[in-house]
């Protein structure tokens, strides 16, 4: 018994057992028995079962107990017995005097706490009072005034709960204290009555048989043979005792014996049947000449003595579970039944009385400090767990038990009784450590009771469990473990961190998501929430737990911050990892989530870092265990599919608008396409999402945004050049001819009849175009068709586009520039100054080719204006028949009131290019008329100054009209090729004919006039100096001078 302590730290205070002993012997044990059931009561889920078996049949609690009390009263009674004691019997109205007492060394002294070796041992603290213990007392002493706290015995007797004769002041004779036996009987409950007709029992089986052995008495047959119903109250409680003493004998011979039973044994099990049947309705005789009490002795006796000789031992109590059961009955008697955290100050001496009880119950040393310190550790559980002294000394005991259990030749029942109580020990201590965040977590900040609780359970797992691992094969907990972090209390200890944080965090992810399966949900409008609280609440749980339970784990685990810190991460990053698989997209609240485990993160690790610090292999094996949550590069990635997807969806709408588009205008004050309009409501909206996302690597996005933005764009920009080109509305250049010369009486008589018809200039049908209805020249409409109109729309959108690129890209690069720069950009640093500075340049091919579609755009639409929609005033009607009579004035006309419609339809930033490519159109349309008008025109020298005082006319348009979009000068210069080839036209023939030669040999020596000159290449670069201008002039030119070069010289054929 006298093992190493093992200390506990961080005890409860200890409770005072100021309570004594205060019943009365004659209490009836179902009143004592109500009584310790309500002060052991303890909740259902703290409570630890019986490792043993279940209940014997037939038997409860108190008779199994009651039993054990006969059979160690038989013990200590019977002579030959361990001890050399026996028990001495005083005849009552003897004085005070009357209870049994104890032979031996120690006789009825008691043992004062200091000189108590068990309690010693198992590290129990001290409970006795400075009242001396043999003080006798004179007058009216009771119990509870007398008696020290945990010592009952020490209490004066009261017999029959009234003042005794000796007691009366004067008295010669003082009660003296309670002998062990007496104590025995009270913690065990059992009567006066009962005590008394065990005594008789005792009395009448050992008359004459001195020296007989306690192992050799089969005692519930003794008792059955002894006692009558005179001996009892009533026949019922003689019928239930008779029951009891035929079920104990079941249970010892026949269900529970020591040695199986055989095939011999068949007739005297059937003899004990049929007795116990007839016994079931009502009491047998248990005379001498009764039949049946003859054949339950046989049948006893031959089931008892069939293993052993006659006359050694008898086997009725020595069977599992029986012998255990009445064993550790016989041990709870130990604890003070007022206060059931006390152990008895007598220990000592009851231990000692109840070794005479092994070789009736088939017990051992062995099998003793098992039962003795599951019983420790089962008033441990079943007091609340409120004296970590019982729980030192269940570790005091199980430390013996593990010396012993490294035995090799060991009893199969002790291996049975170690196992199943060892491992009921670990059972309901990992049970606890599991989740002992759960169990122990609310006194963390009150105080350390609950600390010292859960130091208690471990050190008591550890210790059943490294039981287990070296002495108990296979129930799966290895002595070694190379996985580990170190010894076998290291492994275990961090196995039960890992647990119950991984608990813990449940709870807390169950408590946020309002279910039981605690797996992420679809609910997006507040999950992202939840994970945000929970990763707050991780971080708490993480520092609550380093500053409470990581402290006390030290001692057993090198870095249990660490290892609960690391586990921790990987729960979050499991949930995490649930949630970022259902994220579709990047959103402003998945951000917060990963900044939120970004700084759990950070927590987490600051945790680990300094918590294997002081480690010797700096907790590399924890550390490693550690998976980053990678939150930039989880960010980066959601921000890419973010700007993929906002790309598609552009495309899309591009593509949409390809199919879709009409290009009508969204209304007058809105004079765009309504698909660029959502085209750029939907980049901006990217924008400022874009920039509103806190992302810290968002900068190497920008170029990918803009790139992909700036990629849409101009492709949206060419779907809006894809309008076709001028050279569609251009006029195809007819054949070179040569003017046909009519003869002079012809020209003669085609003069006096056209000359008396003239009308006057002034006059409307002067104005009106060649061919034209009479009345078709009062105030003309503009002749602007729906595809123009639908050009000018397409021009409006291309401004509208330009504007919002060149604002987007001065968005981008300020955003850009300034979260780039950071501190630098507030300090005002160089390089931050020169970025914040810089032009936007992220659209500038964007823009480049919204520059070049507006001039493309303007230019087809004035070709169109004016060649498609304006023809019949210009190249159809301008100077057909003759120059007189078919003058500029009704295509001004035209021309101004389209040049309105225009002004009204375009947008202030379209209107000086749209104006300018009219102006460039219709001097074009007026030179094809000059030198491509075909056969129905024909020019003459006095034309010149008609056609030059047209030309004039037709620059004012512009200068006027233009409403200053169009300068004087740039008029001028536009109109320079025109002036050129109206110049041609004022020269003779031979000066063209000159003019051609010269231009045709282009510097070389003259050629002779035999010689053909090359005809010239019609490029449409129409000049002064160019030779197919200066030809196309002589083709029109009527004159029989040019007639007759361009026969001979090119051999072109008259207009027919």
């Amino acid at each position: 018994m006298g093992g190493p302590r093992l200390l506990l730290q961080h005890h409860y205070r200890s409770r005072s057992a100021s309570s004594s002993f205060a019943r009365s012997p004659s209490t009836d044990s179902t009143g004592n028995d109500a009584a310790v059931h309500h002060s052991l009561a303890v909740p259902a889920d703290t409570a630890v079962a019986c490792p043993f078996g279940g209940p014997l049949d037939g038997l409860a609690r108190a008779d199994v107990r009651e039993a054990a009390y006969e059979v160690f009263f038989m013990s200590c009674r019977a002579g030959g017995a361990k001890g050399g004691g026996a028990l001495a019997y005083f005849p009552e109205g003897g004085g005070g005097d009357v209870s049994p007492t104890v032979g031996g060394p120690r006789g009825s002294t008691g043992m004062n706490v200091v000189n108590s070796r068990v309690k010693r041992a198992l590290g129990l603290k001290a409970r006795r009072s400075s009242q001396p213990s043999t003080a006798l007392r004179s007058g009216v002493v009771n119990a509870s005034s007398s008696s020290a706290p945990g010592s009952p015995g020490r209490a004066m007797r009261a017999v029959n709960g009234h003042q005794h004769p000796s007691s009366v002041p004067g008295s010669p004779r003082a009660r003296r204290p309670m002998t062990s036996a007496e104590i025995m009987r009270q913690q065990m409950r059992v009567t006066e009555h009962g005590d008394a007709r065990l005594r008789k029992t005792l009395m009448r089986t050992l008359v004459g048989q001195v020296g007989k052995r306690a192992e050799t008495i089969v005692l519930p047959l003794e008792l059955l043979r002894q006692l009558k119903l005179a001996d009892f109250a009533d026949s019922g409680e003689h019928h239930q005792w008779q029951r009891r003493q035929i079920k104990l004998l079941e249970a010892g011979l026949i269900l529970h014996p020591s040695v199986p039973l055989d095939r011999a044994s068949n007739g005297a099990v059937l003899k004990f049947r049929e007795v116990m049947q007839s016994a079931e309705a009502r009491a047998i005789d248990t005379g001498k000449a009764s039949d049946a009490m003859r054949a339950l002795c046989d049948a006893v006796l031959a089931l008892a003595w069939r293993s052993a000789p006659a006359g050694e031992a008898c086997h009725w109590a020595d069977g599992y579970p029986l012998n255990v059961l009445l064993y550790v009955s016989l041990l709870q008697a130990v604890f003070d039944l007022r206060d059931e955290t006390v152990v008895l100050d007598e220990v000592d001496e009851l231990l000692e009385l109840m070794t005479r009880t092994w070789a009736t119950l088939g017990i051992n040393r062995m099998l003793h400090n098992v039962c003795f310190a599951w019983v420790l550790f089962q008033q441990y559980v079943a007091t609340g767990q409120v004296e970590p002294d019982l729980a030192g000394a269940a570790l005091a005991m199980l430390t013996e038990v593990a010396a012993d259990a490294k035995q090799e030749s060991r009893d199969p029942v002790y291996a049975r009784v170690l196992s199943s109580s060892v491992a009921a020990i670990l059972e309901w201590s990992e049970k606890r450590l599991l989740d002992y965040h759960e169990m122990y977590g609310k006194g963390i900040c009150g105080g350390g009771n609950s600390i010292a609780a859960m130091e208690c359970a471990m050190s008591l797992a550890l210790a059943a469990g490294k039981i287990i691992a070296q002495s108990v094969p296979g129930m799966g907990i290895s002595a070694t473990n190379t996985h580990g972090v170190g010894c076998f209390a290291a492994n275990r200890v961090d196995y039960y961190i890992r647990c119950s944080m991984r608990s813990a965090f449940t709870k807390m992810l169950e408590n946020g998501l309002g279910q039981e399966d605690g797996v992420i949900t679809d609910r997006d409008d507040d999950t992202s929430e939840i994970l945000t609280r929970l990763a707050k609440d991780t971080e708490q749980l993480a520092l609550s737990e380093r500053e409470g339970f990581s402290r006390a784990l030290r001692r057993w685990h090198p870095f249990p911050a660490a290892t609960a810190a690391v586990t921790l991460h990987g729960c979050f990053g499991v949930v995490l990892k649930q949630y970022l698989v259902k994220a579709a997209s990047l959103t402003s609240e998945l951000v917060h989530v990963m900044h939120a485990a970004g700084r759990l993160e950070k927590a987490l690790v600051q945790t680990v870092v300094e918590d294997v610090a002081d480690s010797d292999d700096g907790g590399k094996s924890v550390v490693r265990e550690v998976v980053p949550y990678d939150v930039d590069s989880v960010l980066v990635g959601f921000l890419r599919a973010w700007i993929e997807e906002r790309l598609r969806v552009a495309n899309e709408g591009l593509l949409r608008a390809k199919d879709t588009e009409s290009w009508m205008p969204r209304s007058k004050t809105e004079p765009y396409a309504q698909s660029a309009v959502e085209l750029m409501k939907m980049a901006k909206a990217t924008m400022d999402e874009f920039f509103g996302i806190h992302v810290s690597a968002r900068d190497d996005m920008v170029r990918d945004l803009a790139g992909g933005l700036g990629s849409i764009f101009q492709e949206y920009i060419s779907f809006l050049a894809s309008c076709g080109n001028k050279q569609s509305y251009l006029p195809s250049l007819p054949a070179l001819t040569r003017c046909n010369q009519d003869s002079t009486i012809k020209r003669l008589w085609k003069k006096a009849a056209v000359t008396p018809c003239r009308v006057p200039p002034s006059s409307p049908r002067a104005c009106m175009p060649y061919g034209a209805p009479a009345g078709a020249g009062h105030n003309p409409r503009p002749s602007t068709s729906r595809g123009t109109q639908r050009l000018y729309v397409r021009l409006n959108t291309l401004h509208f586009m330009l504007s919002h690129i060149q604002a987007l890209d001065k968005s981008l690069s300020f955003f850009s520039s300034s979260s780039s720069s950071g501190a630098g950009a507030r300090c005002g640093s160089p390089s931050a100054n020169r970025r914040l500075a810089a032009p936007p340049c992220h659209f500038d091919q964007a823009r480049a080719s919204a520059h070049s579609a507006i001039g493309h755009v303007a230019e087809v639409a004035a070709y169109r204006l004016i060649f498609f929609d304006s023809h019949h005033s210009f190249y159809d009607g301008l100077y057909a028949g003759s120059v007189a009579d078919a003058r500029v004035r009704p295509a001004l006309r035209t021309l101004k009131q389209n040049l309105s419609l225009l002004l009204s339809l375009l947008v202030d930033r379209a209107q000086p290019v749209a104006v300018r490519e009219v102006m460039k159109a219709s001097f074009q349309a007026f030179l094809t008329v000059l030198l491509a008008g075909g056969n129905h025109r024909s020019f003459s020298k006095e034309d010149h100054a008609m056609i030059e005082e047209d030309l004039r006319s037709l620059k004012r348009a512009f200068c006027t009209r233009g409403e200053g979009l169009v300068t004087e000068d740039v008029v001028d210069s536009e109109a320079e090729v025109a002036e050129g080839v109206v110049a041609l036209m004022g020269q003779t023939a031979e000066q063209l004919v000159e003019e051609l030669s010269i231009a045709t040999t282009c510097g070389s020596p003259r050629m002779s006039s035999a010689q053909r000159l090359p005809m010239p290449p019609t490029t449409r670069r129409w000049s002064r100096t160019d030779p197919d201008t200066i030809l196309r002039v002589l083709c029109h030119r009527d004159d029989e001078v040019a007639s007759h070069f361009l026969k001979r010289a090119f051999q072109l054929p008259k207009r027919r």
